[in-house]
């Protein structure tokens, strides 16, 4: 069946990480390419979240912030071939907020302009069909030039099919099954979580979301969590309107610590961090305090 529906921390898990993946045993052949750790923040070492589940010689995307090409392209240079700019094919957005979404017309338009012929398959929450709409309405003369002027560029390769989805099994092909889960995101209608099963792996991705159970049953033991987290240190804090913001749309450290000894990953990547102008050095030092397990705080670019 294709588709339904359609910073570092301890020494000690830096070294578990290389020996499991590096070292004494066989490498997965599932791996979680973290291509952006950021939020609105312009931090230029920071690009926008996006995270690529490759398995095989196939990348399924999810979430596209800013910059979403070329960190795949980045992380092709550093040998994920399935990142290549062509083979983009496929996204799970987890939410319609901006920082996730800014580059869902650099993965539409970019990979076509650079030779993919086939549509992108996009599935996400209500409103995606929307959004694509409008993407394509406001480039619909780059097209037309591109497409009947001297570049000669393909007719397909530029579209999009949208699935709105579910909770549930959404996507299933012969290398992963991707269910949804739904997550607590502030005022947001619909906000998703994604399960990736494959043959060798459980990957489980929180996208941004307050505390839930929903993260808890999904990971169950998994074999990588990725979970969101915010530093409740910073300045903005310290102001009831900003207490009150990350506390219905954001995870704590202490609130992450909970999750993640109920949830049992083998490893746990903190991704989408929200430093509040502080040092990375300081949420590590919190997260730490929470959480015994093996976890990584993610740079732009970690394989995982």
């Amino acid at each position: 069946m294709k588709k339904l529906f359609p910073v570092l921390v301890s020494m000690a898990a830096i070294i578990s990480c290389a020996g499991a993946f590096a070292g004494e045993h066989t490498a997965p052949s599932t791996r979680v390419v973290v291509l952006g750790t950021g939020n609105p923040s312009a931090d230029p070492e920071r690009w926008g979240p996006a995270v690529a589940v490759v398995v095989k010689d196939r990348a399924y995307l999810i979430d596209c912030g800013p910059g979403v090409v070329r960190r795949a392209a980045a992380a092709e240079r550093d040998g994920i071939a399935a990142l290549k700019t062509k083979e983009l094919k496929i996204v799970f957005i987890t939410h319609l907020h901006s920082d996730h979404t800014l580059g869902y017309p650099d993965l539409i338009f970019s990979p076509w302009v650079l030779g993919r012929t086939e549509a992108l398959e996009a599935y996400g929450p209500r409103g995606l069909k929307n959004m694509t709409a409008h993407i394509e309405k406001a480039w619909e003369e780059d097209v037309r030039v591109r497409r009947l002027g001297l570049e000669q560029a393909n007719a397909t390769g530029y579209k999009v099919n949208v699935h709105e989805i579910q909770a549930g099994v959404v996507y299933r092909d012969e290398n992963v099954t991707v269910s949804a889960f739904p997550v607590k995101h502030g005022t947001w209608k619909e906000a998703y979580g994604y399960k990736f099963e494959t043959r060798d792996r459980k990957i489980v991705i929180s996208g941004d979301t307050a505390p839930t159970d929903e993260v808890v049953k999904a990971c169950d033991g998994c074999d990588v969590l990725l979970h969101e987290v915010f530093n409740p240190h910073g300045d903005e804090l310290k102001e009831k309107h900003w207490r009150e913001y990350f506390r219905t749309f954001h995870t704590s450290p202490a609130e992450l610590g909970e999750i993640a000894r109920r949830a049992r990953p083998k490893l746990l990547v903190v991704y989408h961090q929200s430093l509040e102008k502080l040092p990375e050095a300081d949420l590590v030092e919190q997260i730490k305090r929470e959480y015994s397990g093996e976890w990584v705080s993610a740079k732009d670019l970690g394989v995982y």
